[in-house]
């Protein structure tokens, strides 16, 4: 790890030389042939350092201007931390806390990779314009994709957004199947709500002994958790 970011680090230094040389007025006193060779040169240290990003694991993007110190604060985040943050609530928080400068790599990992969690998290960004534009329809779009992999957390946030009408239309129905979807899954906050729905006359009675047996295993479970 401190290898891959020690390479990456000379060939920052390296690109800006280069950028420096390239821009700087004297350039057009030299060959066209030196010239070339210098963009060349450019192009080449670039695609080295998305290599060397990829293996020290963090953005591609935070390499520009960027120390040693300051890149080991922008890696990327696992899942496993990503889902931790969502689950906590903090995951926007973090985005913003650094600076905003992993943008690219949240949309690349949400577009291209279409992994869950970033699903969520860029959703959640384009939503409510954090570090971006806000266009809340595209941001649902993106949560709507993370639940269609089931990702509990994205299931639970849209059922929420249609019992209350947040950035949807209100759709109680429509609330049920996701809350449903994330409480046999084993979403506490996603069980709560629906049980709430049920209470309101929303759903099926079919469904509330399935509600009951949720409630009591979570709440079963926590007290036996807590006694340790």
């Amino acid at each position: 790890m401190e290898n891959a970011l020690a390479a990456c680090d000379y060939l920052r230094k390296e690109k800006r030389l280069l950028v420096k040389l390239i821009y700087n007025r004297s350039i057009t006193k030299l060959s066209l042939r030196y010239q070339h060779f210098c963009l060349a040169m450019k192009r080449i240290i670039s695609t080295a350092l998305l290599i060397c990003a990829s293996v020290a694991g963090f953005s591609a993007h935070a390499l520009e201007g960027e120390t040693i110190e300051e890149l080991r604060a922008v890696q990327l985040y696992s899942q496993d931390a990503l889902i931790d943050m969502i689950n906590a609530n903090t995951h926007l928080d973090k985005v913003v806390a650094d600076r905003c400068q992993l943008v690219q790599d949240i949309e690349a990992r949400a577009d291209v990779l279409k992994i869950p969690a970033y699903q969520f998290l860029w959703g959640d960004m384009l939503a409510w314009g954090v570090c971006v534009d806000a266009q809340p329809a595209r941001g649902i779009g993106y949560m709507e994709d993370a639940a269609n992999q089931g990702l509990p957390a994205a299931l639970e946030q849209l059922g929420r957004y249609y019992a209350k009408g947040t950035l949807v239309q209100q759709d109680k129905s429509r609330a049920v199947v996701y809350l449903r979807e994330a409480a046999a899954l084993k979403n506490l906050k996603a069980q709560i709500r629906l049980v709430e729905l049920f209470l309101d006359g929303h759903g099926s009675p079919y469904d509330y002994e399935d509600a009951y047996h949720w409630l009591y295993n979570s709440v079963t479970n926590d007290k036996i958790n807590t006694s340790r």
